[in-house]
């Protein structure tokens, strides 16, 4: 059993992709979605990361950050699990933890510099895991205001970037 279930095979071919009634019985299942919570709880810990509000999903740095982040620069394999955790919250109907969560990695790599080795994996597949394409907008220009050189963006056309409100 997997923390964070997918509909997709992952790197343990051992584990089954979830089905779409699975989904739909953990979603219907306080306890399942306590213990997703926990479990997702947990991870921000190991990354150096905490859950300030659980209604809304807003994050913060936690009192370990410095060192958690220390070793997610050091190891790309987290990048996986992240973008891992990131399609699970959607598939269980944590759009907005999504969002919160992608944002949080664009403003620590962009804006605080503090993750520069996580940086592509946020531009890459962090901002694409987002299911609102309203939301995944924002955050694609977020990310144009933030980037460095601005004209080296290519995460989104460059007209609608600039028009975007």
């Amino acid at each position: 059993f997997r923390l964070f279930p997918l509909r997709e095979h992952g790197m343990n071919w051992r584990a089954k992709p979830l089905t779409c009634q699975e989904i739909q019985a953990f979603r219907k299942s306080k306890e399942v979605m306590d213990r997703f919570i926990r479990a997702y709880k947990l991870m921000l810990g190991f990354y150096g990361i905490q859950l300030v509000n659980e209604e809304t999903g807003d994050l913060k740095r936690a009192e370990n950050w410095a060192e958690r982040f220390e070793n997610l620069n050091r190891f790309s394999h987290n990048n996986l699990r992240i973008t891992r955790i990131l399609k699970c919250l959607g598939e269980m109907g944590y759009e907005d933890y999504q969002v919160h969560l992608v944002k949080f990695f664009l403003t620590e790599t962009l804006v605080e510099e503090t993750l520069p080795n996580v940086k592509r994996s946020a531009l890459d597949y962090f901002l694409f895991t987002v299911r609102s394409k309203e939301k995944r907008r924002e955050l694609v220009h977020y990310a144009w205001l933030h980037f460095k050189p601005q004209s080296s963006f290519v995460w989104g056309p460059r007209d609608k970037l600039q028009k975007y409100r």
